[in-house]
């Protein structure tokens, strides 16, 4: 089984009618690594994750998840 990670961050910046670019300010992160996040191109840290969290007002579990896959 494979897993990948899964977000609703695009789902919760349109929510706050946040652009990449305002929550990664808010964040302190570049507007590459929100996208690259949203794209499924990278895995935030622990630290990144919780921050984005905050940000946006939900919880890491709302913000990710973990998709397993069969192989």
């Amino acid at each position: 089984m494979a897993e990948q990670l899964t977000t609703t961050m695009k789902l919760q910046r349109a929510r706050l009618d946040l652009t990449q670019a305002e929550l990664a300010e808010r964040a302190g992160v570049t507007r590459k690594s929100i996208n690259a996040i949203e794209t499924g191109n990278m895995v935030p840290s622990t630290l990144l994750a919780l921050k984005l969290a905050r940000v946006l007002g939900v919880t890491v579990e709302t913000l990710f998840a973990i998709e397993v896959r069969p192989d």
